[in-house]
């Protein structure tokens, strides 16, 4: 399995650039995932990483993008909660980029 060294330690990763295990993220391999995709990320970015985070462990599940943007909406407004907002931040696909950045497993269904 192929893996990614960030701070000097060794993270696996899947055959889409997914941690295995999203127990050991942290902040650092965010960073380190969305400078390889040439994003610097911003506070914007990381309201998003830790919605995503928090909705996983309440759940267990990584949303879809409809959801993710259902759910957006209801605690942050209508602003951030769209695709077009969550495109600008997420450009290769909101639910699927930002949730390799959490840490989390790829979203499944219609990302």
């Amino acid at each position: 399995m192929a893996s990614i060294e960030v701070d000097g330690k060794s993270y696996e990763i899947d055959d889409d650039g997914y941690l295995v295990d999203w127990q050991q993220w942290n902040e650092n391999i965010a960073t380190h995932m969305a400078k390889e995709e040439g994003i610097d990320l911003t506070e914007e970015h990381w309201e998003i990483i830790r919605f995503l985070r928090d909705y996983f462990q309440k759940y267990q599940i990584a949303p879809m993008i409809k959801i993710l943007t259902k759910e957006i909406g209801k605690t942050m407004g209508k602003e951030k909660g769209n695709t077009k907002y969550l495109y600008q931040l997420y450009p290769a696909g909101p639910a699927k980029q930002a949730c390799k950045y959490a840490g989390l497993p790829k979203p499944t269904g219609c990302v």
